[in-house]
């Protein structure tokens, strides 16, 4: 391969190219997407993001909501009850946004997590992300006057991919450990109880309450509350193993990292965040977080379903490393 002589043990680097970009997303097949649409039967469509300007709680320090401002006119006027002149009758209004791209629902794009890895094999670690890419050859780093821009991996990969497929839900409320910590037998047993099958291509949607609480409270959400909410345990190596052998798509969660980490946990020898490592730069997995399923999912238990046709582009953004969402599940 061209941008590395060794890979990271259990990586799928150059299974779909030597210059691929979209990862797993190569198993959203035609076929797949019409086995997806197949479980849109009834024609209800439930709403799966949050509203943008949530969590209105600061939940990632650095990370900011959405500030809405008037553009503005040719004659510097705001363009919000703007009239053209002239004699017209015209009113327009047209605004702007200035947000961090991963504060609510997002998508994670295989620009978002790299790791330091010696990818030529010559005893010194370079700063790698899926398939080989890398910060000094890859990226634009910020700097004076020079905005950032991801040359490889960018979102708008996963945008061109147009995201739609067969969403399986997951209820894991019940599922952790008194840590809150999920791992492959307390997903496997849910997804027995559900009736939740993965099959290659597939979204795994994971339901643990955290984005419901976000609606619910607001600024007076309870930060023990959220902590209890849980998480798929990244350390345990049957899940990471599970997740490789499904040939699912992606993953998407109502929690902020899908994983549950400890938040003054340091590392020296591992990855802080191992199942971001496992699968946005080992596999090239997307990671969706801070999805919303308070609303699909009573409905899908109700009718002993588990399975419906999920939307979900981001923003066609070229050289974003993230991307807000406003994914939909049909049913």
């Amino acid at each position: 391969m061209g941008r590395w002589l060794r890979r990271p043990e259990g990586s799928n680097w150059g299974a779909f190219g030597e210059d691929d970009q979209i990862g797993r997303m190569n198993l959203v097949t035609p076929k797949v997407r019409l086995r997806a649409i197949a479980e849109a039967r009834e024609g209800h469509a439930f709403l799966l993001g949050l509203p943008l300007d949530h969590p209105k709680s600061q939940i990632f320090p650095g990370r900011h909501p959405p500030t809405l401002a008037a553009t503005t006119g040719s004659d510097s006027r705001a363009m919000y009850d703007w009239t053209i002149g002239g004699g017209n009758t015209d009113i327009i209004n047209d605004d702007r946004v200035t947000m961090d791209l991963q504060y609510s629902s997002q998508w994670d794009g295989l620009s978002h997590y790299g790791v330091s890895f010696d990818a030529d094999a010559d005893g010194v670690a370079e700063h790698i992300f899926y398939n080989g890419y890398r910060s000094d050859t890859d990226f634009v780093q910020p700097g004076a006057g020079t905005p950032p821009h991801a040359k490889a991996l960018g979102i708008e990969n996963l945008a061109r991919t147009c995201v739609q497929g067969r969403g399986v839900l997951v209820d894991i409320r019940a599922a952790g450990n008194p840590a809150g910590l999920v791992g492959h037998e307390a997903l496997r047993t849910a997804m027995a109880a559900q009736g939740a099958a993965v099959e290659e291509g597939d979204f795994l949607c994971l339901y643990s309450g955290y984005a419901d609480l976000l609606l619910r409270d607001g600024k007076h959400v309870d930060p023990a509350a959220m902590a209890a909410c849980p998480g798929l345990d990244g350390s345990d190596r049957a899940l990471l193993d599970w997740i490789d052998r499904s040939g699912l798509a992606a993953i998407c969660a109502d929690n902020p990292m899908v994983e549950k980490v400890a938040g003054a946990e340091r590392c020296t020898d591992r990855a802080r965040n191992p199942l971001h490592e496992h699968c946005l730069v080992k596999l090239g997995i997307h990671l969706g977080e801070l999805w919303w399923f308070g609303g699909i999912a009573p409905w899908l238990a109700t009718h002993r379903r588990a399975h419906f046709l999920l939307t979900a582009p981001p923003l066609n953004l070229p050289g974003a490393v993230g991307s807000p969402a406003t994914p939909v599940g049909t049913v």
